[in-house]
């Protein structure tokens, strides 16, 4: 038990530094979301550039789709690394999957635009287009790569994983008859 709670969390700490590489693949894929700048009174006013582009939701798409490809290659990469599994790893991959997630969510907004907008705003000046922050809305994409993870490796252990033995299916003597139960009548003749 202590070596496969050493292989868990070894696993564990694996999967959620593969967050790294999600966040900086989600900062550098995820579309940019045009705001524009402009003064109202004595205050500055962000405004969305075109109020029907489809971008912020593009931002959130891109972290969903590419999140369950890396639960995908890491419960991959854990089957091939140890076939036999067990709870541990199992729970080791979906923690590292969510840990991962977490990870990559908040890289990538730091990586991304800064997000006080108003100072961005005022640096870039009156009607100059600049990107918003990298956001995640749709915070449920975070539960994408442990899940996607955990159906994997459920999948690969299922159709791959080692089997039980079967059992002996050699010849085995029948029991003697009990003389007390009823028995068929026996007309003496042999059966065909």
């Amino acid at each position: 038990m202590r070596t496969e709670l050493r292989e868990a969390a070894v696993t564990a700490v694996a999967v959620t530094l593969g967050g790294v590489l999600l966040g900086v693949l989600w900062w550098w894929l995820a579309p940019r979301v045009p705001l524009v700048g402009d003064v109202a009174g004595d205050s500055w006013v962000v405004y969305l550039k075109d109020t029907e582009g489809e971008q912020a939701i593009g931002v959130d798409g891109t972290f969903a789709l590419l999140a369950p490809a890396f639960g995908a290659v890491s419960a991959l990469a854990v089957f091939l690394v140890r076939r036999r599994g067990g709870v541990p790893l199992v729970v080791a991959l979906g923690v590292g999957g969510l840990l991962g997630s977490l990870l990559a969510w908040r890289l990538g907004v730091w990586l991304g635009p800064a997000q006080d907008v108003i100072a961005r705003a005022r640096e870039v000046g009156k009607g100059v287009t600049f990107d918003a922050p990298l956001e995640l809305n749709a915070k449920g994409a975070l539960l994408a790569w442990p899940f996607a993870a955990l159906a994997v490796h459920l999948g690969l252990t299922a159709l791959f994983g080692p089997r039980d033995p079967e059992p002996d299916s050699g010849p085995h003597p029948c029991p003697p008859a009990d003389p007390y139960l009823p028995q068929p009548p026996h007309d003496g003749f042999p059966k065909a």
